[in-house]
C-alpha cells in the first residue's frame, strides 16, 4: 500500500513545536471556568479494593540509577514467577505514583499536571492476586478489581499480533488515554504533550523494573479495538495508548 507524502507531511508536522502564541489566544475549557476534569475515574462504592504496599515502605528497588540506566533493555524473555505485591506496588508507585500532599504531583511528569491517563494491569502471574483484570487508583495507591479472567492473557496476545511474550509475562500494563483532561487546558496542542507523556510512563517502568530483578517491553504493535474491547472502554473518551510486558528476566 503506497504512503502518500502529503500525509507523511502531516504526521511530521504533529511531531514539530506547537505555536504556544496562538494557543494563548484560543478560547480553552479552562479559560471559560468550566471545571476541571477529575484526576482519576470514579468506581462503584462496592468496588473490590486491594491494598499495595505504601510508598514509604516500599525496601526494593536500591540498586543505583547509574547501573539501572546501563543494564536498561527490552526484556522478552521471562520466567515463571510471579511477581509478590511490594514489586508490584512498586511498579505501580513508579509510574503513576501520587503525592499524598498534592495529588497534582506525580512520579512522573506531565504537561501542566493533567496527568491523562490511567492504568490497567492484565495480571497473570502476581502473589496475592487471582488472574483478571485490575485499574490501578493512583490517588488511593490501591487496585480495584474489573473482573476475574483466565483467559486475559491469552486475549491480549492476540490482540498484540501474537508476541508470545506478551502472554508469557506475569503482567502486562496497559495505559489508556482520556485526552480531555489535557484538551481542558491545552486544547487542540494537547495531542502531541500527551504523546510526549505517555513515553514518562512507560520509561519509568523500564528503570523500576530493571531494578527489581524484572524486565519490560514496550508495545505499540496492538489491534486498538480489541484491546479497548478487553479493558471496557469506549475508544473515543477512553482509548489504550500503550502497553508493556513485565515479568521476572530469563536470562
Amino acid at each position: 500500500m503506497e504512503i502518500k507524502m502529503e500525509k507523511i507531511e502531516q504526521l511530521r508536522g504533529f511531531l514539530q513545536a506547537t505555536d504556544w502564541e496562538q494557543w494563548e489566544q484560543l478560547e480553552r475549557d479552562q479559560t471559560k471556568d468550566i471545571p476541571m476534569p477529575p484526576r482519576q475515574k470514579t468506581y462503584p462504592a462496592d468496588s473490590q479494593l486491594f491494598d499495595l504496599v505504601a510508598a514509604a515502605d516500599l525496601k526494593v528497588g536500591q540498586q543505583s540509577l547509574k547501573e539501572i540506566i546501563g543494564q536498561r533493555r527490552s526484556r522478552r524473555k521471562y520466567q515463571q514467577l510471579p511477581l509478590n505485591r511490594e514489586e508490584l506496588s512498586y511498579l505501580l508507585w513508579a509510574t503513576q505514583g501520587a503525592d499524598q500532599e498534592n495529588d497534582r504531583l506525580r512520579t512522573v511528569p506531565s504537561a501542566g499536571a493533567r496527568h491523562p491517563f490511567e492504568t490497567y494491569l492484565l495480571i497473570n502471574r502476581v502473589e496475592g492476586f487471582q488472574p483478571g483484570l485490575y485499574r490501578y487508583l493512583p490517588l488511593e495507591h490501591k487496585l480495584l478489581l474489573i473482573r476475574h479472567d483466565q483467559g486475559l492473557m491469552s486475549q491480549v496476545n492476540q490482540a498484540c499480533r501474537n508476541q508470545r511474550f506478551v502472554g508469557e509475562s506475569a503482567v502486562v500494563f496497559v495505559w489508556t488515554v482520556i485526552p480531555y483532561r489535557t484538551e481542558w487546558r491545552y486544547s487542540i496542542l494537547s495531542h502531541k504533550v500527551i504523546a510526549i507523556d505517555v513515553g514518562h510512563l512507560c520509561q519509568n517502568l523500564y528503570l523500576a523494573s530493571e531494578s527489581i530483578g524484572a524486565g519490560t517491553c514496550g508495545i505499540g504493535a496492538y489491534n486498538q479495538e480489541k484491546i479497548d474491547q478487553l479493558l471496557g472502554v469506549d475508544g473515543e473518551e477512553e482509548f489504550t495508548i500503550y502497553l508493556a510486558s513485565v515479568g521476572k528476566i530469563d536470562n
